[in-house]
This record gives structure tokens, sequence and C-alpha cells, in this order.
């Protein structure tokens, strides 16, 4: 047995090993890729890292299905996908339904992904004395997939968690083994701009602020708190473009539930990774004082030479074209790639 898997329940070990095989490809693929180790855009990981995703729902955004395209025809490895649940979506059984119920959608067309898992543990309970050491970890499924997965990453390329809901079990992960933080980069659809910087507060901040402040703290975090309007990916107009498939099925079924507010745009994160233009505009921030309870962890103040990024503008033309491009490319679902042109 693998030192990664020692101690995993098999239940779960089964399901991690398809995730971790294929991010153990990716890894290694990257040993013919060194010297090349400058990000590509303004972030300090970019779609050569291997990631895993994290949301709560499904059927709100695209998240789901950009990081599969993008895994599947541009070059992203996909090492996970962990679910949990959030404030809109507080149904485990129907959360994990969905995004399985995209997978085999995306299977049956001829993509490649790991199995989704349930990962289940609630919002982390600031201690008395406000110590990260003496909060209480969940010793979540979620927590523990992060683990196994960062101990393949490569030191030059992290392992990037991009998630779409709550950080519980980011800060899970920490709490049970604090080196994961050397090992991850986290890259977060969360909160919203202030004068100063950003608030860790709605969208998805406000579910756990005590792992908020966890994460923020401990990894080297990207908050990604501007948001596009993500009714233009999949107008209705369009939907005769979706591909022939189940896949292209699937997302027909799906676009009248995506939600018109733009800060439900979770996929912000994925693109923020995966195309080095989206991220336009980026500041440098540090972490403010810790959050005294409420529905908001701490601030993320402006600093030149802060440890964290914050993204205050994206530039969403260039990942709806890429969007287009994969979702109508043959070689996307494993045949031969359309002939792009000159």
């Amino acid at each position: 047995m693998s030192p990664v898997t020692a101690g995993a329940p098999p239940g779960r070990m089964a399901r991690l090993l398809l995730g971790l095989a294929v991010l153990c490809v990716g890894a290694c693929a990257e040993t013919r890729d060194l010297g090349t180790t400058v990000p590509r855009g303004k972030l300090p990981v970019d779609a050569r890292n291997p990631f895993v995703l994290m949301n709560d729902g499904v059927h709100d955004n695209w998240q789901g299905e950009y990081a599969l395209l993008m895994a599947n025809g541009g070059g992203m490895t996909l090492a996970g996908i962990i679910v949990n649940t959030g404030g809109n979506s507080p149904d485990i059984d129907a959360n994990v339904t969905g995004w399985r119920a995209l997978v085999t959608a995306a299977r049956y067309s001829g993509m490649q992904s790991p199995d989704p898992i349930a990962s289940i543990g609630p919002s982390l309970t600031r201690p008395a004395d406000s110590q990260f050491a003496s909060t209480t970890p969940n010793h979540s499924e979620g927590a523990h997939l992060i683990l196994e997965a960062s101990r393949l990453s490569l030191p030059y390329r992290p392992l990037v968690v991009v998630t779409g809901g709550r950080l519980t079990d980011l800060a899970d992960a920490y709490l049970i083994d604090h080196t994961v933080a050397q090992r991850v980069v986290v890259v977060a659809s969360l909160g919203s701009l202030t004068s100063s910087g950003a608030v860790m507060n709605a969208p998805n901040g406000e579910m756990d602020p005590w792992a908020d402040a966890i994460v923020a703290a401990s990894y080297r975090f990207v908050q990604v708190s501007a948001f596009y309007d993500q009714l233009t990916d999949v107008p209705a107009s369009q939907l005769g473009e979706l591909p022939s498939n189940a896949f292209g099925a699937w997302m027909t079924m799906k676009q009248p539930d995506i939600w018109s507010l733009p800060q439900a745009a979770d996929q912000v994160g994925v693109l923020a990774l995966g195309v080095p233009s989206f991220a336009a505009t980026v500041q440098s921030v540090s972490v403010g004082p810790l959050p005294d309870g409420g529905s908001a962890g701490p601030d993320l103040m402006v600093k030149q030479g802060g440890p964290d990024w914050l993204v205050t503008q994206v530039d969403s033309g260039e990942s709806t074209r890429l969007f287009w491009r994969l979702l109508k490319d043959p070689g996307t679902y494993g045949g031969a790639h359309a002939d792009a042109g000159p």
C-alpha cells in the first residue's frame, strides 16, 4: 500500500485512485518541463498546475463544465472533485447526485473525469483561545483527498484547490497536517471588493468565517472577487450550437437553471487559473485582523509585497471563446482535433 493512501478507508481509497493517477501522470510529465516555472499570467499558478475542484451545488454556474472541458481539451490536469454543502445547497445527497450526473454525461461523451466524492463536515468553530491549533478538525473526506493529492505534486508545481463554496475542507486539511500549506495554493471564488482591498464575505465567504481566517493566513491564497455575467457563456440563442452528445444534452438541460447573479459565477476560479488573460488586475494583499464572529472572514488589505493575491478585475472574452472552441472540438471528446486554421 502506498504511503499516500495508507490508513484511508477502503471505500474512499478506490474512489481516489483515478484522480490521483491522473495527477501522477501530469506531475510525471512535468519532469520534462524543468526550468519553465515562470507563471504565464499575473498569478503564482497557471494551467500547468494540477488542480482539485471543490463546490456544493452543480446547477447554478458553469464551474464544473469549464473544468472538465479545460481538463480534456485545454491541457489542464483535474485531480479530484470534492462536493460539500452550502447555504443554498444544503442537501449533500442532491449535490453529489448532480455532480455525478455531470461527470456521467462527460464520460458518455468520451471525456475523462475523476469521481466526485462527498465531503461531510460542519463549519468550523472558533475556539475560546482564538488559536488555529485549538480548532477541532472534522477529518472530512475532502480534507483527506487534498492531503493525499498534494503529496503527489511537485515542489515547483503545487496542487491548486479551486473553490466555489466554503473553505472548510481546506482549513480542515491544514488542521490535520500543517505541511499541506507548503504543497497547495488556493484559488477561491469568494468575497467582495472594498476601498482598501476586499472582505471574505458573500459569496461563499459567509458560510465559514473561521475557515476563511485559517486558509487566508496559512496557505498561499488567491481570492477572486471580480465576476462577470455568466449568462453570456451559453445564451439561449446558442443552445443549438452545443455538441450533439450527452455533454451537450446535459448543458441544454442545465442552462435555464444558471443564476443571473454575476456573483454566482464560481467558474472565475477555474478561469483565473487556466486562462492567463482572465485575471486582468491583481493586487498583493495581506490578511487583516481575525474576525470577531459575524458572517465574514478577515479583510484582505492591499499591501505591496503582501503574501496573498486579490483579483479585482477580470476579462471574460477569451475564456468564453475558449469555452466554445473546446465544446465544438472533437478532440475534447477523444476524437481528432478540428483544424484550427492559421
